[in-house]
């Protein structure tokens, strides 16, 4: 295989083909499972829902959160080594759910185990992917490795439909042996070097260098403008906005519509999810950020507002403007989290998957309750409402506070500088 593009290689390379492939076949086989394990952690090993909620609540936080794991795990041994382990013990994991469809404790481990592994994998997995690459070549990459990822999250549950109840050792032994494979494939990608999160050459360096000089200046209106929005922090906040769609849609439209109704919708959402992303990445990667964070937020806002409404259409609008949310958030996210940082790709993407671990997290905690609130008041819609407030509340607070921050900071700034050192 050949090594990894130049910064001015337009076409892809043998390895970034292999992985994107590696991405879709890793999220199929993922998600031929993991959609279940709530029917089968309750159906068939006859544990409580609310030791169920408990499991995959923690599992989940372990999937993103553990990312910084992987990440320090990377600057360690490498991209390719982190990305052979993680493999090694999702395939464990997978494997494991074989004895573990007699043994709850083994099953549970065994979901564990998945997760670690997948917290392991994505870091070095994106960090692979965009090593050697120019600031150009960056938004086109992770939008066909978001829309590989999403292909297979859209297939992977329809796929594993007719066996995951009437014949679940074989639907596990199968993705362990694709787990596996696809392990084996890369094995074979050659070592690369992490390039870090913004400096690909003298020039671009140095423009980092006099960007950093000016934010040690305290400009506030730069910081209002975007210049100080803290990635991080707007991630937790997509994340969290974002998991209350995943979370409760199924609960609102399954009884307002139909079950057909909301799998058409599933895979409406995911293959505009697939082929709009990078169609719309250079774009966005032009976008000021702060343009970005009012259209996607914007986004979210309406989209969940449109939900309130009900009925086919209201939740089908809902679902196409989330999906715009999504794809401008979550890449956008990435891009400036990767364009400030000096550090290595695979720390900018592992503190991307804590953020996001900590937004998914607190959705479902806060979640919970506000649904069981308004269902009980008998007016479900009245939560879509109260998350479109968020949506548009929150981040606006965000924003205040960074600049409140960022003033403060700049008038200190004389002051500090004839501090005794």
């Amino acid at each position: 295989m050949k090594g990894p593009e130049s910064a001015g290689s337009r076409t892809l390379t043998g390895p970034q083909l292999f992985l994107l492939g590696g991405s879709f076949l890793i999220t199929l086989g993922s998600f031929a499972v993991l959609p279940y394990m709530s029917v089968l952690l309750h159906d068939r090993f006859g544990l409580g829902l609310g030791v169920v909620g408990v499991v995959l609540a923690v599992a989940s936080l372990v999937q993103f959160s553990g990312g910084v794991v992987g990440a320090a795990l990377a600057a360690r041994i490498g991209l390719r080594a982190t990305m052979l382990v993680a493999l090694a013990v999702r395939t464990a994991g997978f494997a494991a759910f074989v004895p573990g469809l007699t043994r709850p404790v083994v099953a549970v481990a065994a979901l564990f185990l998945v997760s670690c592994g997948a917290a392991l994998y994505l870091p070095a997995n994106k960090a692979y992917l965009v090593a050697g690459c120019g600031h150009e070549r960056r938004p086109g990459l992770l939008a066909a490795s978001g829309s590989a990822f999403n292909a297979g999250i859209a297939l992977g549950p329809p796929a594993a439909a007719p066996f995951v109840l009437t014949s679940p050792a074989g639907l596990f032994t199968g993705v362990a042996v694709l787990f596996a494979l696809v392990g084996a494939g890369h094995v074979l990608l050659p070592s690369v070097a992490d390039t870090g999160g913004g400096v690909e050459d003298t020039a671009v360096e140095g423009k980092a260098v006099e960007d950093r000089a000016a934010e040690a200046d305290g400009v506030a209106a730069g910081a209002v403008a975007g210049s100080r929005l803290p990635p991080f922090a707007f991630t937790v906040l997509a994340v969290y906005v974002f998991m209350f769609f995943q979370h409760y849609l199924a609960l609102y439209a399954v009884p307002r519509t139909s079950t057909a109704f909301y799998g058409a919708v599933l895979m409406g959402y995911a293959i505009l999810l697939v082929v709009a992303q990078p169609l719309l990445a250079r774009r966005l990667a032009a976008l000021p950020y702060a343009t970005a964070l009012r259209l996607g937020f914007g986004s979210m806002a309406a989209g969940t507002a449109v939900l309130a409404l009900g009925g086919r259409a209201g939740i089908a609008v809902g679902a196409v403007l989330l999906c715009l949310g999504e794809i401008v958030l979550f890449l956008k996210n990435d891009l400036e989290a990767l364009a400030r940082s000096a550090a290595p790709s695979a720390t900018v993407f592992g503190r991307q998957r804590l953020a996001a671990g900590l937004g998914a997290f607190a959705a479902a905690v806060v979640g919970g309750q506000l649904y069981g609130v308004a269902e009980r008041a008998a007016a479900v819609p009245v939560f879509w409402l109260v998350v479109s407030a968020q949506a548009v509340v929150l981040p606006a607070l965000l924003v205040v506070w960074v600049g409140g921050s960022a003033r403060r900071r700049a008038g200190d700034g004389p002051v500090a500088a004839h501090r005794p050192r």
